[in-house]
């Protein structure tokens, strides 16, 4: 005689197959070596990104995306709503936590040539996921309308509107106008609980779709005495998991320690306070287009940056395609080089940015 619990299981297994999927989880392998430790960013990544999600759903059911009120609610989130500081705070670090982890996981991938044959789409689908993150960055930060959100976006938008042709309409449909307006604060809050988390999902799902089905690239150069195959369940999903608790952990203790502050309402007709930058995974371009010179023979420094920030985000996505040798599993000192300078130049002009303001 079946228990109740073993009937509810057997008509789920039956429609859902999930014996099947079991039973494939427990065959799926996973290589180990000694790099082995940058593959957990990619579960970092997703794991920041569940947060993101559940907190984001419950400050939705006391925020108001008016420029009347924004300010005001958040204030009531803060100071009225039972344990509201720490969702707020939870969804802001794990904002940042994420960007961060996503740059990691992009650089170790790199290093690694994880993005050679047959994973040249996994490379693009995380291309595009940093962008789409970035945005989240970008719209969300001006949702608590205060002073810093205020200023800090009408520097970003106005980086926007320099782009030669098409900034001007950009900037326009973004602002819902020439300036920040109570047009704006609506259309940054739909696109960020809307639409980016809809081309989200379609991405996301692409993606990890792609790295179940192909699986983890062993790095170039490595023989197979120094790579062992482990099982995914449970041995790698508890290592997983045991990450997972240690980045909840951390972000306990920014929240406890370093709770996001609330700053004071923007005023649109109060002049910018001095030293407005931008969030600082967008620091390294501000910081570039402040110390690149008015004009570069008759070019326009401003606009060649944005240009060379353009060929540079483009010649990134394309580098599966680009690196011959890699294609060959060959490793490329060319490749390397190059992603090693862009990293140290993210990192130096980043900390050029906090160290030395007055540039």
């Amino acid at each position: 005689m079946k228990t109740f619990w073993e009937k509810i299981w057997l008509y789920f297994d039956y429609r859902f197959k999930i014996s099947d999927l079991a039973q494939l989880t427990k065959k799926k392998k996973v290589p180990e070596h000694k790099y082995s430790f940058w593959y957990y960013f990619g579960g970092i990544c997703l794991f920041l990104f569940i947060i993101q999600v559940i907190t984001g759903i419950l400050l939705l059911l006391y925020y108001t995306p008016s420029a009347d009120s924004a300010f005001e609610s958040i204030q009531y989130i803060m100071s009225q709503v039972k344990f509201g500081w720490l969702i707020r705070s939870v969804h802001s670090w794990s904002a940042n936590l994420l960007i961060g982890a996503i740059f990691i996981h992009m650089f170790s991938t790199f290093f690694l040539r994880a993005y050679r044959p047959p994973r040249e789409l996994t490379w693009v689908t995380g291309f595009f996921l940093l962008l789409i993150f970035l945005a989240f960055g970008f719209t969300g930060y001006l949702l608590p309308w205060n002073k810093l959100a205020f200023f800090a976006t009408r520097v970003g938008t106005d980086i926007v509107g320099i782009v030669p042709i098409i900034g001007e309409k950009l900037k326009t449909f973004l602002l819902g106008g020439k300036v920040i307006s109570n047009a704006t604060l609506p259309r940054f809050f739909w696109i960020h609980v809307a639409v980016l988390p809809f081309i989200t999902v379609l991405i996301l799902g692409v993606h990890l779709l792609l790295v179940q089905t192909l699986g983890m690239s062993t790095p170039i150069g490595l023989s197979d005495r120094e790579v062992k195959e482990i099982p995914f369940f449970p041995n790698f999903v508890l290592k997983d998991f045991l990450a997972w608790i240690l980045i909840l952990g951390l972000i306990g203790i920014l929240c406890v320690f370093f709770p996001w502050e609330i700053g004071e309402k923007a005023d649109p007709f109060a002049s910018a306070p001095p030293g407005i930058k931008p969030e600082w995974y967008f620091t390294f371009m501000f910081t570039t287009l402040k110390i690149i010179p008015s004009k570069i023979l008759f070019i326009e420094g401003e606009k060649l940056a944005l240009f060379g920030f353009f060929i540079g985000g483009l010649f990134w996505l394309l580098i599966p395609f680009l690196d011959k040798k890699a294609q060959k599993e060959e490793k490329s000192k060319l490749f390397f080089i190059i992603g090693l300078l862009i990293l140290i130049y993210i990192i130096v002009m980043t900390l050029v940015t906090y160290f030395f303001p007055k540039l």
